[in-house]
This record gives structure tokens, C-alpha cells and sequence, in this order.
């Protein structure tokens, strides 16, 4: 082959799958896989093929190479701190709305199978966000989940599940609150969600309804959800912060010497 045909070759496009497998060479010895994501690493110059005295082969990552993971680390921090920043917005904006909201938590939901002797079987459903309103009545909870995305492929393939869509769906009303992308722009408009979720996008760093979640049957909670939820510490509201500070200035008053007349 010349060295002009070589040069016409246009070299693989890497993605994750690629930067996974150069963050498990990095982490091993380095044994070769001797696959497809191999030889397109090897072709992109990220990995140098190294010999042994004993005739052993192994990969090392070339500085192109370190430089590709070093990248993607900080892409995924950013993406990271964009979704926990968002996250944290939904929540404080349940608090506000009357709701006491839970992050990160894990609750036992039930899904439909294809098995017809057991049409339904458990899962375990991790939303971003879920809240009920804050009331003592067990029929008036109406609990809510929020899912978050902020980069639009990961919304792309949240929605592929529709097993994990139906889980939030078992717990409650669901809704799907979208970030923006670098330009500013909505990452999906509220068309590509189905319509059994509602829709919530960020504008000028504000939660706005882009469409309503259809208002499920009221029901009670399970007994093990609400086991979940006592377990589990609720975010802290803003209304909550503050009555800390009027309670903290009460005690403070008390401590002065009374006015006499």
C-alpha cells in the first residue's frame, strides 16, 4: 500500500466505548483484546503496542492517548455538575410548591412483563427527584417523580427503557425536566417525550412547564415506599432555612435584658 493511500484513510471516529477501553488499558497491564475498539485505537494512535523480553505483547497509552481520557473526564465532570446543579433546582422548587422532595433515592416499583402467568415484576426505580405534598392525609400525598437530562443523547437513551419510564410511572405523576445545551437551546423539545410524562425545560435559568404530566388516579403510597421515604433525609427547603434564622433571632431576643416601663 503507498504511502499516499495510507494518508487518504480517514482514521475511526472514537466515542465512549472507546475512552472506556483506553480507561481499563490505563488501569490493567495492558493485555491486548485484539478486537475491533483495539485497532481503532491503535489506528487513532492512542495506545503504542509494546514487547516483552519473553515475547509478550502489551498496550500503553501514548500521550494522545492520556490527553483523549484527560478530556473526557473533564466533560463528564461538567456534565455531572450541570445535572446535580439542575437536580438540586427541582427540588428546592418542590420545597417551594408546598412538596417535601427526596434526591438519589431508591424505591421498589412494579413494571408490566411478557410473562402471562406474571404479568407484573419488581424493580428497583431511581429518579432524580420525587416528592409528595406535605400533608398528613395518606390519600392526598400524590407523589411526583423528576428525571433530569442535561445532555441530550443520555435523554435519547432514557427514552429507548420504556421498562424504566414505566417504574416512574408506577410510583407516580412523571415528569422529564430538560436542560440546555451550549447555545442556550432546550436539549429536546417537549414533542420527543411521551406523552404520558410531563414536560419541564430551563430558560434563562428558569423551570418552566412545557407541558403537564396527564394527573394519574389518586392512591395510597405502598407501605414499603413510605418506609423508603422515612429512611431517607428530605432536601431541605428555603422556607425551612429561613424559619432556622427566625428561630435562632427569637433565641438570641429572649437572652436581652426586658424593656421596663
Amino acid at each position: 500500500m503507498s504511502a499516499s493511500a495510507t494518508s487518504d484513510t480517514a482514521l475511526p471516529a472514537l466515542g465512549k466505548a472507546h475512552a472506556r477501553r483506553l480507561r481499563e488499558i490505563y488501569r490493567s497491564a495492558g493485555w491486548p483484546c485484539q478486537d475491533p475498539l483495539e485497532i481503532d485505537l491503535l489506528a487513532a494512535g492512542m495506545l503504542d503496542r509494546v514487547w516483552t523480553q519473553a515475547g509478550h505483547e502489551s498496550l500503553r497509552l501514548t500521550e494522545a492517548g492520556v490527553q483523549l481520557l484527560a478530556t473526557t473526564l473533564a466533560r463528564n465532570r461538567a456534565a455531572l455538575s450541570a445535572h446535580e446543579a439542575l437536580v438540586e433546582q427541582v427540588a428546592l422548587a418542590m420545597g417551594r410548591g408546598g412538596r417535601v422532595a427526596w434526591r438519589g433515592l431508591s424505591l421498589r416499583a412494579q413494571v408490566p412483563c411478557d410473562d402471562s402467568a406474571r404479568p407484573l415484576q419488581w424493580c428497583i426505580a431511581r429518579p432524580d427527584v420525587f416528592s409528595i405534598r406535605n400533608t398528613s392525609v395518606e390519600a392526598y400525598a400524590e407523589p411526583v417523580v423528576h428525571e433530569v437530562k442535561v445532555r441530550r443523547a443520555d435523554l435519547l437513551a432514557d427514552l429507548r427503557q420504556p421498562a424504566k419510564r414505566a417504574s416512574y410511572l408506577d410510583l407516580g405523576e412523571c415528569w422529564y425536566v430538560l436542560g440546555c445545551d451550549a447555545a442556550g437551546r432546550p436539549i429536546a423539545g417537549p414533542q420527543e417525550v411521551p406523552a404520558e410524562c410531563g414536560v419541564m425545560v430551563l430558560e434563562q435559568g428558569r423551570l418552566q412547564v412545557a407541558r403537564p404530566a396527564p394527573r394519574p388516579p389518586r392512591r395510597k403510597l405502598p407501605f414499603g415506599i413510605w418506609m423508603a421515604l422515612a429512611k431517607a433525609t428530605p432536601v431541605a427547603s428555603l422556607d425551612e432555612c429561613a424559619q432556622a434564622l427566625l428561630v435562632d433571632c427569637g433565641d438570641s431576643a429572649d437572652t436581652q435584658t426586658p424593656l421596663t416601663g
